[in-house]
This record gives structure tokens, sequence and C-alpha cells, in this order.
């Protein structure tokens, strides 16, 4: 019988640690935080235009939202990342709530949250942007007479975005701008503060717009921003093909 005790106390010393975990949400270290293949901007279908607003990382997380819109009308934000803290988890409904109301990002800040409040309005406001420039590049312009061939919704430039690709060496993320599909311009929102990074982006846009698609080689010195360039490129290109 005394030989049970110490068993006893083991098998309850074990559970501790699982008693103990907590799941964190949103890291940007982790690729898990932030589908790779998901782009920024998909291109409206029957449930509306999926548009992602831009990553904010705060000293509590990083932040982020996903924004669906009727035309101008935001009908749904979902919040693709978010800090992992009781005040957000409380937060975030009535941040949403607010601005299905208010229907922009003009909205009060949650007591308790101002942090996450702050950078949620950001991200949300970038994908309202980001909305509106779309809808003001729409097709209605080619309804009227005097539109000329080549003002088409085909040849109207249109900047996408590519999903957040997180790294070991940082975040890469890029825009790309089309005119029709040719690719005219590409800029990098997001890269990895390191030498290699700065000297190999210049080959990649290069390659990028010789080549006009993601199917570029890997520059020297810098295969893991080269990946995770190509990827958040293809993201981008593949926001256009949706």
């Amino acid at each position: 019988m005394k030989r049970a005790i110490p068993v006893v106390v083991l098998s309850i010393a074990g559970l501790v640690p699982v008693w103990r975990y907590e799941p964190s949400l949103g890291t940007t270290t982790t690729e898990a935080s932030e589908p790779a293949s998901a782009p920024s901007t998909s291109s409206g279908t029957s449930s509306g235009t999926v548009v992602k607003g831009t990553l904010v990382n705060t000293e509590k997380g990083p932040v982020q939202v996903q924004v669906t819109f009727d035309g101008d009308k935001i009908t749904a934000v979902k919040m693709l990342q978010q800090p992992n803290h009781p005040q957000t988890t409380a937060a975030v409904p009535q941040l949403v709530s607010e601005t299905l109301e208010a229907q922009s990002a003009d909205i009060d800040t949650v007591s308790g949250a101002t942090i996450t409040s702050g950078a949620y309005k950001e991200s949300l406001q970038a994908a309202i942007d980001a909305n509106d420039e779309a809808v003001s590049a729409s097709p209605s312009a080619s309804d009227s007479p005097s539109a000329s061939p080549s003002s088409s919704p085909a040849d109207v430039s249109q900047a996408l975005t590519g999903s957040t690709v997180n790294t070991e060496k940082g975040p890469v993320q890029v825009q790309v701008t089309l005119e029709g599909d040719k690719i005219t311009a590409v800029k990098m929102l997001q890269q990895p503060n390191h030498p290699q990074t700065t000297a190999a982006v210049p080959q990649l846009v290069s390659q990028t717009l010789e080549k006009q698609s993601a199917d570029i080689d890997t520059v020297s010195g810098a295969t893991i921003t080269s990946d995770g360039y190509k990827e958040s490129l293809q993201a981008a290109l593949d926001a256009k093909a949706a």
C-alpha cells in the first residue's frame, strides 16, 4: 500500500503540464499563422469580393482582418490573426459588430483592448482602401459612349497583394500591379532585414517582369527570401486568375 502513494503523486505531476498548456494563436514566426496559399485579394464571386487587410504587428501579437464586400458594402469581417488574450477575444465581436453597423473603420476603441482595436482598424482600413480602389477601376467607365477600346476592363491597372509568407528570416509579402494580364510592377511590402535580401529583391523583381510569372530562378545567397517571394507572388497572380 505504501508503494501506491508515489505512483499517484507522479501521475498527478504528469497532468500538470497538460492543465497549464495554453495554445498560442496568430504568431508571425510559423507558417501556420497564415495560410500561404491564400491571397490578399480575390475577384468577386457569388459570395462577394474578399479582401485581406494588412498584417499589423503589435506588442501583443499580429492582427489581420479579412473583409467580404458586396460592391462597397461590408457584409462580413473575419479575424485571420489576433493576439491570444482574453481582452482580444472579448473585443473582436464588438469590433466586428461596430464595423458592420458603421460600414467603415471609423469605430470606437474597445476598452481594455486599445492596442488590438487600433491594429484592427488599421488592417480594416487597408482592406477598405483596396476594395475602393478595385471598385473605382470597375468596368462602368466602358459603358460611356466616348470610351475607347483601350479603356476596357482588361486594360485597367490592378494592384494585387500576395499572402504574407513567414520565414525563419522574417515575413515576405509582395504586391503586384497588373495591366490586363501583364505584370507592370512588383513592390515588396514586407521583407527580412538582411543585406542578402536587399541585394536579392531587385533581381527577383527584374526576373518577374521579364518572365511575367513566378517561375523564376532563386537568387544565390537568398534562398529563403526567394522562395517566400515566389510563393507570395504566385498567390497574387492566382488572385487575378480567380
